[in-house]
């Protein structure tokens, strides 16, 4: 159960320390950042802390709180992915609207363009 716990308080410091960097870097923006990093540091805490853990599998019914706190950060990870598919299907939308957009600018533009020299 120990080495679980550790390689979870292992797995979520690499969480955390990886999401710093990358806002750093801005391979990553902020707004998106702090999802990563609240369930990093959860399931640090969660990790950390034996009597939270062992009340969490009681609640859930688990007998093994690892086990529990697996499922959970599992669930966590559910989540936070929807919610970015979320994000990118809303951004899609947006580019498709906006490539439409451009376009009929540009054929306007044609259409102007076309005009004036038909005009001269």
């Amino acid at each position: 159960m120990e080495g679980m716990l550790n390689f979870m308080t292992g797995l979520s410091v690499a969480l955390i320390v990886m999401v710093l960097f990358s806002v750093r870097r801005a391979h990553i923006r902020v707004e998106y950042s702090v999802s990563w990093f609240a369930a990093a540091v959860a399931l640090l805490l969660l990790s950390r802390s034996h009597a939270a853990l062992n009340e969490l599998a009681a609640v859930l019914g688990i007998g093994s709180p690892p086990l529990a706190l697996l499922m959970l950060v599992g669930c966590v990870f559910l989540v936070i992915l929807f919610r970015f598919s979320m994000i990118i299907s809303a951004l899609k939308d947006a580019n498709i609207a906006l490539a439409q957009r451009v376009a009929i600018l540009e054929f306007h533009l044609q259409s102007l363009h076309e005009e004036a020299q038909t005009g001269k």
